[in-house]
């Protein structure tokens, strides 16, 4: 199984994305709305097709991507039936079994910090995707939108901690910057539930507690009962300036064949050293070409009138270069994807 784990600073969210090497068939776990082009980029360049997207609760502190995702794939939306949110392609309750590929997640209820809270255990019990209700040396609060700590309790002792014990957890937050725990370690040391604690125990921690209410909570709770749609059902402003990807790493990039259809429209900046675009052959026509090693000191020359598309030999030097533009204050600008070498195996001239 393909496995990677993505982090959103802002909210301390992890995202998962689950796939099968040989379908190519994959599934998010709590997407961020926020992230939606970065978790594209990846299913992009890994050439993964989306099937589904989940959510392990209603989200309080931030609004998930999964309506947003769904309209740029085709996916699924899948959440618990207990959350009763718009939108929903499939409204999961304990037991069911969602599979991608040769692979599967079977849904655990593990109500206790909202109602709707489930779990995702992947075939053989390997992993468990736990949401909030359990956190690495934590669990989630119980304080409001339909918590109980008691219910919680039940949910982490009688369900998550009859896992087997190498079944390794991953959280949908933490704010330490840790990324995994085990069965084992949660039952032994987490703080609240662990070392043998007793119900009273644990519902005298929770109760106790004073903790403020998340800051986007007014946003996300509505927002989240949409799946994530926008209340006004538009999507987010994006460049329309041109046919722009943005890649896993961050960079704004166009297809050469765009480039080829607009130039016109665009000022191409070659990034190139000087000894690479001595033969005329080499370049494209017409170019400005200030090398990457002296851009920082000549950014000035390059115009401001239209956008900035960038080209070097293979595209890695001019994502250095699209940084350094928009770092000067320039916005329309992007990187041509596969430079030189991309430009000359489409065929373009």
């Amino acid at each position: 199984m393909l496995f990677r784990q993505l982090y959103d600073a802002t909210s301390s969210t992890y995202t998962y994305l689950l796939a099968d090497e040989q379908s190519g068939e994959a599934v998010y776990i709590d997407t961020v709305f926020e992230q939606i082009q970065r978790d594209l980029a990846l299913l992009d360049e890994l050439g993964l097709t989306l099937k589904y997207v989940l959510d392990t609760h209603c989200h309080a502190d931030h609004v998930t991507g999964a309506w947003l995702m769904k309209q740029k794939t085709g996916c699924q939306i899948v959440s618990a039936e207990a959350i009763n949110a718009s939108s929903v392609d499939w409204a999961v309750k304990e037991g069911d079994v969602i599979h991608f590929g040769r692979h599967t997640l079977t849904v655990m209820a593990t109500p206790g910090h909202t109602d709707g809270c489930v779990t995702y255990v992947t075939e053989g019990q390997r992993k468990a995707f736990t949401g909030d209700t359990v956190l690495i040396r934590g669990c989630g609060r119980s304080d409001f939108q339909q918590g109980n700590a008691a219910t919680l309790f039940h949910s982490i002792t009688d369900k998550i901690f009859k896992l087997p014990e190498d079944c390794a957890i991953y959280p949908a937050h933490d704010y330490n910057g840790r990324t995994r725990s085990s069965v084992a370690e949660e039952k032994q040391f987490n703080a609240r539930a662990g070392g043998g604690a007793s119900e009273n125990d644990f519902v005298g921690y929770m109760n106790a507690m004073r903790l403020p209410h998340p800051k986007k909570l007014d946003i996300a709770l509505p927002a989240n009962l949409r799946s994530g749609e926008p209340e006004d059902g538009e999507f987010p402003k994006a460049p329309d300036w041109a046919d722009i990807r943005i890649t896993f790493s961050g960079v704004p990039e166009v297809d050469p064949e765009w480039v080829h259809q607009h130039q016109p429209e665009v000022t191409l900046l070659d990034v190139r050293e000087e000894d690479e675009v001595l033969d005329e052959e080499q370049r494209i026509e017409p170019s400005k070409i200030i090398p990457l090693s002296q851009l920082r000191d000549r950014v000035e020359e390059v115009p401001k009138d239209k956008p900035v598309v960038c080209l070097c030999r293979s595209g890695r030097r001019s994502s250095l270069a699209v940084s350094i533009l928009k770092e000067a204050g320039y916005e329309k600008v992007a990187n041509i994807r596969g430079g030189l070498l991309l430009w000359r195996e489409r065929g373009l001239n």
